[in-house]
């Protein structure tokens, strides 16, 4: 059953062919057999998920089925979740326990989901390979034995539904952290437009940034997820108005039947150093577009080179302002000190780790007098012309297509510095400071036979439109991202 996708799982359910609680135990066994080797989940509920699913049994069974009645999946540990421990993955909150349901996880309890835990990530969802948590790195499920990274933030999330421990998830997106880890684990992940997903309830890092979006198997289930993600939060200032999508789990071709697209390619992207396999498989997919109708059409982003400079300005200068509230005054963890000043430093130097310390101590830079004029408002500059590069080039085209990551999964032993594990982001940061949709869609194996994604990017609330392509891509890369293949079991 763990090889189902939602789609699939959903009309199982509906014809009574199986049975919601019987779903669910196949992924609590999966859980029990593999949790502890894969280090995917920080906390599993399987009381919750039994008593989730039962419900769901009831209402199958009395008509009132919802959109994603029985589907069990697991909750990055960003989402409150009331009653339930929410770490963000920080010694900081290793013992927080909510009194209050984030709008994401509140309107997945809403569509019928089954809670199977909450996901394991990078501290604070500040990292690339989610080895800055306190709990350990979540380990990638293809190729096991190599202990590849299943990449970051998100990368508990990406872990437990590529290795069948969740049959979709939730992950938050702040320069890349759907889409890398998506790409290097052989998925379909969406950051959706900025605004489109509330961020009430989920541990902030960087407001104007962070955005809340799904991770399944296949487009298709990408689209049901948001489906039940999106939509307008009073709660949330930041929140777009009417903002609702509708998918039956059956995206519709935007391609083929004399139908045409433009398909923008970024120039200046073309001399930045991908794999041969990379640049093989991205060749090859452009090739099948073109098809079925694609146009092919060059694009320029002049100031793409520099999101990353800017984004790591921006982002650590967020961060320091949303982290300030953890100091051991009114929640999370306290270390005693000589008075307030010194029970503040005890408390941050014990609770952060040292990336997110890296981060925070950078941004309070660039926050400074002497800094914020040279370097965050310069950042700023870029972020503005960066998004003005991408409103032009989609006048001359519908949509963007670029790799998601210049190689595969590495291994969690590789010993980067942190200047190089920030160069992954290279290709994903820039979607992040325009607040544009960008899904990470697989796009073949390399010669290694570790899964390659490339991006579909699309103008604000194009989200739907950027599933659509990124479903055509999947099918004509054929990767077969079953659970019991990956693992071989």
């Amino acid at each position: 059953m763990i090889d189902l996708t939602i789609t699939e799982a959903l009309q199982k359910l509906k014809s009574r062919e199986i049975s919601a609680t019987e779903l669910t135990s196949a992924y609590l066994d999966r859980i029990d057999k593999y949790g502890a080797d894969l280090n995917c989940y920080i906390t599993t509920t399987p009381e919750r998920a039994l008593s989730d699913a039962m419900a769901a049994d009831e209402r199958y069974a009395n008509g009132t089925a919802k959109l994603l009645d029985g589907m069990p999946i697991a909750m990055k540990d960003l989402f409150a979740t009331r009653g339930i421990r929410t770490t963000a993955a920080s010694r900081m909150l290793e013992n927080f326990v909510p009194q209050y349901e984030s709008t994401v996880s509140q309107k997945f309890i809403d569509a019928g989901t089954v809670l199977l835990g909450k996901a394991n990530l990078d501290e604070f969802a500040m990292g690339t390979f989610s080895k800055t948590s306190y709990f350990g790195a979540p380990v990638n499920p293809w190729q096991m034995e190599k202990r590849l990274t299943a990449g970051g933030s998100s990368g508990g999330s990406t872990s437990a539904v590529a290795a069948g421990l969740a049959i979709a998830a939730t992950g938050t997106d702040t320069g890349g952290s759907i889409r890398f880890p998506s790409a290097v684990t052989g998925l379909v992940g969406l950051k959706p437009t900025y605004g489109l997903c509330s961020r009430w309830g989920c541990v902030a890092f960087a407001s104007s940034l962070d955005t809340p979006g799904p991770i399944a198997r296949t487009a298709d289930d990408v689209a049901l997820m948001l489906t039940a993600m999106a939509g307008h939060d009073d709660k949330d200032s930041t929140s777009a108005p009417n903002a609702h999508f509708e998918s039956d789990g059956n995206l519709q071709p935007i391609l083929g039947d004399g139908k045409t697209l433009k398909v923008g390619i970024i120039k200046e992207l073309a001399n930045v150093d991908v794999s041969p396999d990379m640049k093989q498989l991205f060749e090859k997919r452009i090739a099948d577009l073109k098809s079925i109708g694609a146009e092919i059409v060059e694009v320029s982003i002049p100031n793409i080179l520099d999101a990353l400079a800017a984004y790591y300005i921006i982002a650590p200068a967020e961060a320091s302002s949303n982290l300030a509230r953890y100091d051991g005054m009114r929640y999370g963890l306290r270390v005693d000190g000589d008075g307030p000043y010194d029970t503040y430093k005890k408390t941050r130097a014990a609770g952060f780790g040292d990336e997110v310390q890296r981060r925070m101590i950078i941004g309070t830079a660039v926050l400074s007098s002497e800094s914020y004029d040279v370097y965050f408002m310069q950042a700023a500059r870029v972020r503005r012309m960066i998004a003005d590069s991408f409103n032009a080039a989609f006048e001359q085209c519908d949509l963007i297509v670029c790799p998601s990551s210049a190689g595969t999964a590495m291994p969690l032993s590789s010993d980067l510095t942190p200047l190089e594990y920030y160069a992954l982001d290279l290709f994903t940061v820039a979607m992040n400071l325009a607040g544009i949709p960008a899904a990470s869609v697989p796009c073949g194996l390399a010669s290694n036979g570790l899964p390659l994604g490339m991006q579909v990017v699309g103008k604000r609330f194009d989200d739907m439109r950027v599933l659509q392509l990124a479903k055509h891509i999947q099918q004509f890369a054929n990767v077969d991202n079953r659970p019991t293949k990956i693992m071989g079991k």
